[in-house]
């Protein structure tokens, strides 16, 4: 669990920079296709997207668990719950999903364009997994630590005293 949820933020944060730096030089998935793609599995990510949007439709919660990646336990149950309270049930189409492998053929970016049936837009992008051959998104934020352990420090080093 402890390898699972460290791979998972490191995961969460090079997406987060990723789509950062995407925003500010306007990258786009259409204009360097030679990154979207995979030669182990390249649509498996696709298919992760997919099955969240079918989860979100279907309002349920073993799905999206399932898509997540995570334990069935009470905090991933609580969190599916909470995803689904806030985008499930609205009948989303999908119109875009663009798959980027930029993390390695293991990891990436997916982004997803859909619309529910009200007309509201979605507009996502996840970071994508393949661990023992399935591929997951990363859409469970609050995963716990393990009992024991303490997280890493995010502190900056600091210098020596004076005299080194």
């Amino acid at each position: 669990m402890e390898r699972r949820h460290l791979l998972t933020v490191l995961a969460a944060l090079v997406a987060a920079l990723t789509l950062a730096s995407g925003c500010a030089s306007g990258d786009d998935a259409s204009k360097s296709p030679d990154r979207s793609t995979s030669s182990a599995s390249p649509d498996g990510a696709r298919e992760a997207v997919t099955a969240y949007v079918t989860a979100l439709n279907s309002r349920s919660v073993d799905r999206l668990i399932d898509v997540g990646g995570v334990k069935d336990e009470k905090w991933s149950r609580q969190e599916a719950a909470r995803i689904l309270t806030e985008r499930g049930g609205r009948g989303w189409q999908i119109k875009d999903i663009q798959i980027q492998h930029d993390m390695g053929p293991d990891t990436g970016s997916a982004r997803l364009r859909a619309e529910d049936k009200a007309g509201k837009a979605l507009r996502d992008t996840f970071t994508v997994t393949r661990e023992q051959g399935a591929w997951h998104l990363v859409v469970f934020t609050h995963q716990p630590g393990e009992s024991g352990k303490e997280p890493a420090a995010t502190d900056r080093p600091r210098s020596s005293p004076a005299g080194h």
